[in-house]
């Protein structure tokens, strides 16, 4: 596993994944998409507007674990000493500030029908749009300093510290009143939508996932090479 604290041996399993990866990517999102728009059930209230849970809940999946692994790599960095940590935070930032976005336009698209406005400032929707901001500060300070040392301490730092939203937006749902529905998934209850909904969930979850890590390797891999022109 050296591969994931290591740039040398990242670029060598990475090129080993990557094609794989793009594979698996195409062939679940096809699949997802033809259970999300043709095979998955219209909902009894929603009706179609359902279907755009199919983007909306990956995406919010995603932006909190890209950023548990910023803070994952923040630690190692800060406390081990290892560049690779920065270079890592440093490329899939931009990424997960994506996943952010798509979650919250998503999620407008999604509530205007069932609550009959774009936006609310309620905790969970407040919360992921602090996620948002952080995202964009991290970007911010990234290309903000000349000295590349002084700029990847800042923003492993700050990343440090807007991890404490992290919990907020998990458990919003269940510390404050919300208009927004509890979690999906649970490990202490049954799932509270039907297997022919939860099946496309899962199939474009994966597609998510295995699209992230596919342009995470490509923007890591961008990041090594413009560090090693730099030196």
């Amino acid at each position: 596993m050296r591969f994931l604290i290591n740039s040398k041996q990242f670029n060598v399993v990475s090129d080993i994944l990557f094609k794989p990866l793009i594979i698996l990517s195409v062939i679940f999102l096809i699949l997802g998409l033809i259970f999300a728009f043709f095979l998955s059930p219209e909902d009894y209230q929603q009706g179609s507007s359902v279907r755009i849970m199919y983007v909306h809940v990956p995406s919010a999946w995603l932006s909190l674990m890209t950023y548990f692994i910023m803070t994952v790599y923040s630690i190692i960095a800060l406390a081990f000493r290892m560049p690779f940590g920065f270079i890592v935070n440093t490329a899939v930032a931009p990424i997960g500030a994506v996943f952010t976005l798509i979650c919250i336009i998503s999620g407008s698209l999604w509530g205007k029908p069932m609550w009959g406005t774009w936006w609310v400032w309620d905790a969970r929707l407040t919360s992921v749009a602090v996620l948002f901001i952080v995202y964009l500060i991290v970007i911010f300070i990234n290309y903000s300093f000349e000295n590349i040392k002084v700029r990847e301490k800042i923003a492993a730092i700050f990343i440090l510290v807007g991890s404490i939203n992290l919990p907020i937006v998990k458990f919003s749902v269940d510390w404050w009143n919300t208009l927004h529905q509890p979690a999906t998934l649970s490990k202490l209850s049954k799932p509270s939508i039907d297997p022919s909904m939860m099946t496309p969930l899962i199939i474009m979850t994966f597609a998510f996932i295995f699209i992230g890590i596919s342009i995470a390797i490509l923007r890591i891999k961008t990041e090594i090479i413009t560090r090693d022109q730099d030196l």
